[in-house]
């Protein structure tokens, strides 16, 4: 897993388009399949989770997500133990939720189910944002610590079937990140600054991950 025989270089639509050629349009019809992608804080896993559930929609799989960043806690909970300063470390999530979530997906196929999402409007997860529909095929997650093995992460990863790390640069990541706090409010100091001290060690944790991976993309413009 994860070896440079598994790594595909090549525009992101590429990469989704083939997923769901050569690997997802053959599903097994007795269970569901959990695909993850997985990659450090500014690696477009929201964007290549939302295209690849666009693309398997058009493909007539039917789908759902279950994103991570859903598994937030809440600012009022980071206050109680002083933790907003670090917001997006492993641990100020509820990682037992998510764990929790995941194992309902794919053991539930009888009701719809309703997974939340994370606003960086409101800075805040919403309750049921999303849907996992009776019939669906195949359940979509993305999240930067799928592939941790402490803390309790090491109990999501049983639960997917098939992770891709999204391999991006790092200087790209941090100007992403940087365009991204700006974007949602902070000064250009106060970005740089969070960047800095918060979500590039949080990259350096994830890309430690890498190699646990399924099968790594690079993304290319």
């Amino acid at each position: 897993m994860g070896g440079e025989e598994n790594v595909r270089e090549a525009p992101l639509r590429t990469l989704v388009d083939e997923l769901v050629t050569h690997v997802l349009v053959g599903l097994p019809g007795d269970r569901r399949t959990v695909v993850g992608l997985c990659g450090p804080p500014g690696a477009g896993k929201s964007r290549a989770g939302a295209m690849l559930v666009y693309a398997l929609r058009r493909a007539g799989v039917e789908t759902g997500q279950v994103p991570m960043d859903g598994y937030h806690l809440s600012n009022r909970q980071l206050d109680t133990f002083g933790a907003r300063s670090r917001k997006g470390a492993p641990d100020t999530f509820d990682v037992a939720g998510f764990r929790a979530m995941l194992e309902r997906v794919r053991t539930c196929r009888d009701e719809t189910i309703y997974a939340p999402d994370f606003s960086r409007d409101l800075d805040e997860p919403i309750a049921a944002v999303h849907t996992v529909p009776p019939g669906a095929k195949v359940v979509v997650t993305e999240g930067n610590y799928l592939l941790f093995e402490t803390g309790g992460w090491e109990r999501i990863r049983p639960l997917l079937d098939l992770v891709i790390y999204l391999d991006v640069p790092r200087r790209t990541l941090a100007r992403r990140l940087v365009r991204r706090h700006r974007h949602h409010g902070r000064d250009d100091d106060r970005a740089r600054e969070w960047v800095r001290t918060v979500d590039l060690p949080n990259v350096e944790a994830v890309v430690h991950t890498r190699g646990r991976a399924d099968l790594v993309w690079r993304p290319v413009p």
